[in-house]
This record gives structure tokens, sequence and C-alpha cells, in this order.
């Protein structure tokens, strides 16, 4: 299984971070130890939602979705 997830910076919940991985705790835990160069400077990091898919290519077309315009309204939508 693949999962897109959406993190929110828990000190200033504006700031998120959308991915793809195939562990989200092991991802999780990645970033709050500051091994992302993305959200190094940004620390901690509480995970907001996770979506799975059986097909990689399928979860990367939401994550590049989820970052697009439309996709953004839609994750404060539904996500946020």
């Amino acid at each position: 299984m693949y999962f897109v997830y959406l993190l929110r910076f828990v000190t200033s919940p504006e700031k998120t971070y959308i991915g793809h991985t195939k562990d989200v705790p092991l991802c999780l835990q990645e970033h709050n130890a500051g091994e992302d160069q993305y959200t190094v400077q940004h620390k901690p990091w509480k995970l907001v939602t996770s979506v799975s898919f059986k097909d990689r290519d399928k979860a990367i077309k939401f994550k590049q979705y989820l970052k697009s315009g439309p996709g953004r309204i839609f994750t404060k939508k539904h996500f946020l």
C-alpha cells in the first residue's frame, strides 16, 4: 500500500506538508527528527490525515492534485 499524508505544523497550523510514503508512522517520525530537507526548520509535525492507494502512480497523482490550486481548496475544505 502507498499513502498520501497531510501534516500540520503544531505551533503554526497554517503550515502544512503533503507527501507520499509506504510507512506513515516512520515518515512522521523522520519529519519530526529533522530528516527531511523541506520540513527540518518546522518541528514538530502532527498527522492530519492519510489516504491509502494500492497503486503508487495513483498515490503520486493524488499528491500532485492536493498540491495544486483546486487541491489546496479541497484540502482546506475536507481535511483542515
